[in-house]
């Protein structure tokens, strides 16, 4: 696995890849490891994650690799790149979707185990009504990333500049 650093607007995200693609997305450097400047996977993801802070990039288009979590926390992690960009779900909707109508609590457990953050997007999963709850990057992150999408989304659906 290779390891590197890309400076963000929400502090410095360590990024992982192994021979197959991106394998991690944590919100802060990781210790104990060696870290790398970009190249392959990691420098694509470097790459689109910038383009994504700048308000460029909508939708990742990155090789994942992910090997661990159960069969729920997998369904969970792949509907969470079924949601819009600059939308939401509740962790009751997303648990519904996935075949576990009272799971709302499982999907809270399994976003917070979500190995590539930002790009897997569980920020956008939130509590019932809509409020801003549970993230294991802070809720002011979540708060950013949902912010910065809205924005952008608002931008791009009404042709404001």
């Amino acid at each position: 696995m290779r390891w590197s650093v890309v400076d963000s607007p929400i502090g410095p995200l360590s990024l992982a890849a192994d021979e197959t693609g991106v394998c991690g997305l944590r919100f802060e450097e990781v210790e104990g490891v060696e870290f790398a400047p970009p190249a392959g996977a990691l420098a694509a993801a470097a790459e689109q994650l910038s383009a994504y802070f700048a308000g460029d990039l909508t939708d990742f288009d990155l090789p994942l690799s992910v090997r661990r979590g159960s069969e729920f926390e997998r369904a969970v992690w792949q509907r969470m790149t079924t949601i819009p960009y600059g939308r939401t779900e509740t962790y009751g909707e997303v648990a519904a979707a996935v075949g576990d109508p009272g799971g709302a609590r499982a999907v809270g457990v399994a976003c917070n185990r979500n190995p590539i953050a930002v790009i897997v997007p569980c920020h956008r999963i939130v509590g019932a009504g809509g409020k801003l709850v549970g993230f294991g990057g802070g809720l002011p992150r979540k708060s950013f990333l949902l912010e910065l999408e809205a924005r952008v989304a608002f931008q791009r659906d009404w042709a404001v500049s």
